[in-house]
């Protein structure tokens, strides 16, 4: 049952988050609607979770979408190349993606450090604001642990 278990969190973890935040994304909006419609007021704190938690499902996506090997890519010259050349383009492309998220990692890790040292707060809530940049950095080590899962299923499936 653990094993099973981890399978199907390790398949299904981004998912998992990202429709529970979707549906949080959609209640949260719907009750500011339904309260600013019926008494004029409006809560503030609404937007500033919706636009945070649109960040995350948005790093939550990128992280599936390498996972499945759904990312777009223009295939048109790397499928007209030899499997050889492919095999390169391939590894380069994962060697570029790998140094993209490392280096967002870095610079998300840089402005939560920052953000600590300045407490700074979120004005319509008041609470730490690193609290939702955490997820830059954090989600960048996800993405660069499913583009390595995925270059690892690739190399043993010799998909190129």
């Amino acid at each position: 049952m653990g094993k099973n278990m981890w399978s199907l969190l390790d398949r299904r973890f981004e998912d998992y988050l990202g429709s529970f935040m979707l549906a949080a994304m959609a209640a949260i909006a719907f009750i500011n609607v339904v309260v600013r419609y019926c008494t004029s007021f409006s809560f503030a704190w609404t937007e500033e979770l919706t636009i945070n938690f649109f960040v995350w499902i948005t790093m939550l996506g990128t992280a599936r979408a390498f996972r499945e090997g759904g990312h777009l890519g223009m295939t048109a010259l790397y499928d007209a190349l030899p499997r050889r050349f492919r095999r390169v383009c391939y590894w380069g492309s994962v060697l570029l993606a790998v140094c993209f998220f490392g280096a967002l990692f870095w610079t998300g890790l840089t402005e939560v450090l920052d953000e600590i040292d300045l407490e700074a707060t979120s004005e319509a809530l008041g609470i730490p604001v690193w609290w939702y940049t955490i997820a830059t950095p954090a989600f960048s080590l996800l993405i660069i642990f499913r583009i390595a899962q995925r270059a690892v299923e690739d190399q043993r499936a010799n998909n190129f």
